[in-house]
């Protein structure tokens, strides 16, 4: 009779393990179900807002150059530095706005 409890006692034992690594195995899924259902939630609200967002506004408009103003500048600037009211790198500042419109 002692002898045929131990088996028992010994399958009993395996038997409880295995659920317990089971149970773990289940609670770590349940786990990382919840987490994607609540990232795929906040990802759906995300395209929400975007949908509903107001477009970006269009980029400014380039300012119109007039190219015959432009090279009067570009004189006027050149006959600066020739007097010498302007320096070298004054002068390219100056230059470049002009060039890109700015001045």
């Amino acid at each position: 009779m002692m002898r045929r409890r131990r088996p028992l006692l010994r399958g009993a034992m395996v038997a409880g393990g295995a659920y317990a690594v089971g149970k773990h195995a289940q609670r770590g899924q349940d786990a990382e179900y919840d987490q994607s259902a609540r990232i795929a939630e906040l990802e759906a609200q995300q395209a929400q807002q975007q949908q509903y967002a107001a477009p970006p506004p269009p980029p400014p408009a380039a300012p119109q150059v007039n190219t015959g103003d432009m090279v009067k500048q570009l004189q006027d600037l050149k006959t600066l530095k020739d007097e010498g009211i302007l320096t070298d790198a004054e002068f390219e500042v100056q230059k470049a706005k002009i060039l890109q419109g700015l001045g």
